[in-house]
């Protein structure tokens, strides 16, 4: 292959891949944030685990 030919392809992929990697930069800000429900369901798994773990209170007769 020509030198100048690889070069221009080159050129040209590479400004596919950076055209896709704003696009994939855009969807990704665009998306809500999940790390908002793996936090709530992280402590919420920790609060059910407490509850597991605690002694039942003795009942009186």
């Amino acid at each position: 292959m020509h030198p100048e030919t690889h070069l221009t392809l080159h050129h040209t992929r590479t400004a596919e891949l950076r055209a896709e990697a704003a696009a994939h930069r855009l969807a990704t800000e665009a998306r809500p944030p999940r790390w908002e429900l793996r936090i709530r369901l992280g402590w919420t798994l920790v609060e059910v685990g407490l509850r597991l773990a605690a002694p039942t209170p003795a009942v009186a007769p």
